[in-house]
């Protein structure tokens, strides 16, 4: 069991640092060499790059630090601190590898560079962390007052995007939109579709461990149905309860191992879920208080 949960967390930070590697092609052989932006906390670091003699990794860290503040309140410590180390293993990596420049044609720089970006992001995101902190302002606000994480992420690029054009050029503000666009499929392919809620039906015997777990690892609220099971007409009939709850994708790996390290062999189904209204999708304990999470 130790092992194969070693072998889990070492799968998944492996995957991370191959995201790092794709989002770094991205950024200096494509993007940095050609002055061409891209969205959220890189879209910053790039455009205050333009006006100042400052490394990009050092920015990156530093436009990157307020919201990881954020993500403190927001997300799992464990997305913050897996959040922390590629944000920071990006940036090693950009300060101390030299890509040479692929191609000078704008349209390919806009295209490939955000596939290589998008390819970087998505994967990182897949495996329980983030290379832009834009992400985790959507989870924020969206949490707080409803609003979707692609309605704050594109607003954020509007303003970002407003800001490139009157301070550098039209044209460089239309193909980093491009590029934003691109970044923004490919995450969203590579991902399958992370602003999308995703709902979960488990089924186990040790439903009441399974269930207290979910709410304080996890801090997701659930529903459970009553259930009851036997073998054909004359098996032994067994109470149980099932277990349903909405949580998004960025969660689902933890869910996964939370689920493994109490039943195995839990019956697991997931769906997508195209729009939720009402109830309590996620809600915190409060450590100090002790408070109960309340059901969906």
């Amino acid at each position: 069991m130790v092992l194969k949960k070693t072998f889990r967390y070492l799968s998944e930070y492996i995957q991370v640092a191959f995201g790092i590697v794709l989002a770094s092609i991205g950024l200096k052989a494509f993007l940095l060499p050609n002055g061409f932006l891209d969205g959220g906390v890189t879209g910053i670091a790039l455009l205050v790059r333009s006006f100042v003699d400052i490394n990009l990794s050092y920015l990156l860290i530093i436009f990157s630090i307020p919201f990881l503040i954020l993500g403190y309140y927001t997300v799992s410590k464990r997305i913050v601190v897996k959040s922390i180390i590629s944000i920071m293993g990006l940036a090693f990596f950009i300060h101390f590898e030299n890509f040479a420049t692929i191609t000078d044609d704008k349209l390919l720089i806009s295209i490939f560079g955000g596939l290589f970006l998008g390819s970087g992001i998505g994967i990182a995101i897949r495996n329980g962390s983030v290379l832009d902190g834009s992400e985790i302002l959507g989870i924020y606000l969206n949490d707080k007052f409803g609003f979707s994480i692609g309605q704050v992420i594109l607003i954020f690029n509007i303003i970002l995007f407003s800001i490139t054009a009157y301070l550098l050029s039209v044209e460089v503000a239309l193909y980093s939109i491009l590029t934003y666009i691109v970044t923004a499929k490919v995450t969203d392919l590579t991902i399958e579709g992370f602003e999308d809620f995703i709902g979960v039906t488990i089924v186990s015997k040790e439903f009441l461990e399974i269930k207290v777990a979910i709410m304080k690892e996890l801090g997701a609220g659930l529903t459970t149905y009553k259930g009851s099971k036997g073998f054909g007409s004359q098996g032994t009939q067994e109470d149980f309860d099932i277990i349903h709850t909405i949580i998004n994708r960025i969660d689902i790996k933890k869910m996964h191992r939370i689920i493994a390290d109490i039943d195995q062999n839990a019956f697991i189904v997931e769906f997508d879920v195209n729009n939720v209204k009402g109830g309590v999708l996620r809600h915190y304990l409060d450590k100090k208080k002790n408070k109960i999470l309340p059901k969906i």
